[in-house]
């Protein structure tokens, strides 16, 4: 942005047209550049600044590459997006492994900019509604915080700056500490809440209720393992002895304070947020859980969810101007389905679960999966967590009406991830696999698909994308929920933790707990790994915890499934799951086709570029790079 030419896009005049009534100012000024002067003397144009704002937010998880793919969640099917970089340890400043423009540095400090110019500018706007400068305020401060911790939470302490540069000033700025940045990011949203409380509400729009949940979310996270220096010292080396240790943690102060004000944060939006069925006294049954899961992972939106469910959702990316629409795809239609959805079904299976997501769902009695138990590896996807069904498309799983040119191959509408017994020596590959007949370049790696987040109507084609209107959960009750009961068990309330993870299991149609202490910690993170999958909350949580040495330390497991006539049967044709004509064994393997994971503890923190360290010489470089 010019010194004082703010540069709108068509999309940000176009709402400017609809929020203002001044029509013959906006016929008689120049469409693409408005002047300061005349942005901060009308509320419409204002607002359109603000929206503006509000565009750094991208597409939130719905991008082709998904961090899921940085974690035991996902393995990404196609080689050469700079996936292997980071997954195999060999990121460096010089040679950035790949960067979702929602945390990319340089895009977050352009996002950070634009909300100080509506911070320094909105206290001396002329236009007159008091109401709506106090709103147009507060979501700056809530959007200047979100993008903080954005940064913080993959860079640790970075540079913080409040006003907006001008030219010929000097830029070197020194990256501040830890806490610094936590302090600053919380006072922004203390003075959104002020500003925000009362205010009306919109979908995607920051709310009072927004920033207490980022707030919550902010303070969890200085609680953890990884923000506490006597913890890297002990379970890190790289970290813990690095020179610079304040800028990735706390090195003085009183932990149990901070777990104290973490717990405070999330009861307080427990305390005004109901979210969607957190208040079942007993499990739901199997599939009302997985139709519950479903319709959270819809946001309401889905035909065949429910509408209700969009309570769950405290901060979304919506279907709205206030995002950009993406380029060749009509009205920023999100085309998550064509991205991850089967190959048989004309889609690219970008980012595939893998099998150790798989394995870390429970039996539905509670119990964990289990390979070496006879009954668990004959059938591993039977009486399965019903949000496991919500979440993951496997082999026989019914899915949707097949494309007019493969249903023939598919009737019966089931996926096809397996090789089955022809009947005469050899096999029928199935339609999802890499080998099969439809799109094999895009075809599972792993040999699943990832269900969330695609409607199930089965109307709608995956590809179909513009029509897809899903909500991205930026922030939901149910991460508020998890963290205070993950809060509420580091402050010795057991009680409480247990209380908030049996609401969230009775939603999922999953029995009570009784675990303590360590138990009851790792019932939590499992739980929350289970619950927020693909959500973007793995990534950091396993940092936060310090245990990323046995998520993406343990490489990528796929599983192997083949299918052999019963004696005396005929090979089906074509092709349909039928355990009382196959037998059907399934395989887990190694799976090193596109990256050979392995973890370096430097990989805690990305690594500021070259370009960056050129650009400031007061930075500072995070350890290991």
């Amino acid at each position: 942005m010019k010194k004082s030419i703010i540069k709108i896009s068509v999309l940000f005049v176009s709402m400017a047209f609809v929020l203002s009534c001044d029509k013959e100012f906006l016929n008689t000024k120049p469409l693409d550049k408005i002047s300061s002067q005349a942005t901060w003397a009308d509320g419409a144009l204002s607002e359109a600044f603000i929206f503006n704002v509000y565009s750094y937010l991208g597409y939130g998880g719905f991008e082709e590459q998904a961090l899921a793919a940085y974690t035991d969640e996902a393995m990404f099917t196609h080689a050469g997006r700079n996936i292997n970089t980071f997954t195999e340890g060999s990121e460096t400043a010089n040679n950035k492994a790949w960067e979702s423009p929602t945390y990319e540095y340089g895009r977050m400090y352009l996002a950070i900019r634009q909300a100080n110019v509506a911070l320094q500018s909105l206290p001396t706007a002329t236009f007159t509604d008091a109401t709506l400068k106090e709103k147009l305020t507060g979501e700056a401060y809530f959007l200047r915080a979100y993008y903080y911790q954005q940064l913080v939470r993959f860079y640790g302490g970075v540079p913080l700056i409040s006003k907006p540069y001008g030219l010929n000033e000097d830029y070197t700025i020194a990256r501040s500490t830890y806490d610094e940045c936590i302090k600053f990011i919380v006072s922004d949203l203390d003075n959104a809440i002020k500003l925000l409380d009362g205010k009306s509400t919109v979908a995607g729009r920051a709310t009072k209720i927004s920033a207490m949940a980022l707030k919550a979310r902010v303070l969890l996270y200085a609680a953890s393992d990884i923000h506490d220096a006597a913890s890297l010292k002990a379970k890190s080396p790289t970290l813990g002895n690095f020179t610079n240790l304040d800028l990735l943690a706390y090195t003085s102060g009183d932990r149990a304070t901070r777990w104290a004000a973490a717990k405070a944060a999330a009861k307080a939006v427990l305390d005004v947020s109901a979210g969607y069925k957190l208040n079942l006294t007993a499990p739901a049954t199997a599939a009302d859980g997985t139709a519950n899961y479903m319709s959270i992972a819809m946001g309401g939106q889905s035909a065949v969810g429910d509408a209700s469910a969009s309570s769950e959702l405290i901060f979304q990316r919506t279907h709205t101007g206030l995002y950009t629409a993406e380029d060749n795809w009509p009205l920023g239609g999100i085309h998550y389905g064509i991205n991850n959805g089967p190959n048989g079904y004309h889609n690219w299976a970008g980012n595939t679960p893998i099998q150790n997501l798989v394995d870390d769902y429970e039996m539905m009695d509670g119990s964990k999966f289990d390979w070496t138990k006879a009954e668990h590896k004959a059938a591993p996807y039977a009486n399965r967590d019903p949000r496991f069904y919500a979440t993951v498309l496997y082999d026989g799983a019914t899915w949707k009406p097949r494309p007019s040119d493969v249903a023939g191959l598919d009737p019966v509408n089931q996926i096809q991830t397996g090789y089955y017994d022809d009947g005469a020596g050899g096999k029928v590959n199935g339609i999802d696999t890499r080998e099969s007949a439809v799109e094999n370049w895009n075809g599972s790696r792993t040999h699943y698909y990832t269900r969330k987040f695609i409607d199930a109507n089965p109307g709608l084609a995956d590809n179909q994308s513009s029509a897809q209107v899903i909500p991205w959960p930026f922030i939901r009750v149910t991460e508020m929920a998890l963290s205070y009961a993950e809060a509420a068990l580091e402050t010795g309330d057991e009680a409480e933790a247990l209380k908030w993870v049996n609401r969230i299991r009775f939603r999922a149609g999953m029995p009570a707990v009784t675990d303590k202490g360590d138990a009851l910690r790792q019932r939590i993170r499992n739980e929350r790994r289970i619950e927020l999958v693909y959500e973007e909350h793995r990534y950091h949580d396993a940092r936060r915890w310090l245990i990323a040495p046995t998520t993406v330390g343990r490489g990528i497991k796929s599983l192997n499934i083949e299918a052999k006539l019963k004696a005396g049967a005929k090979a089906l044709k074509p092709y349909k799951h039928d355990k009382t004509v196959y037998n059907y064994t399934y395989t887990v393997v190694d799976n090193t086709e596109n990256e050979t994971r392995k973890w370096v503890d430097k990989m805690y923190f990305r690594p500021l570029s070259r370009d960056e360290m050129s650009r400031n010489s007061k930075l500072v470089q995070n350890p290991g790079y």
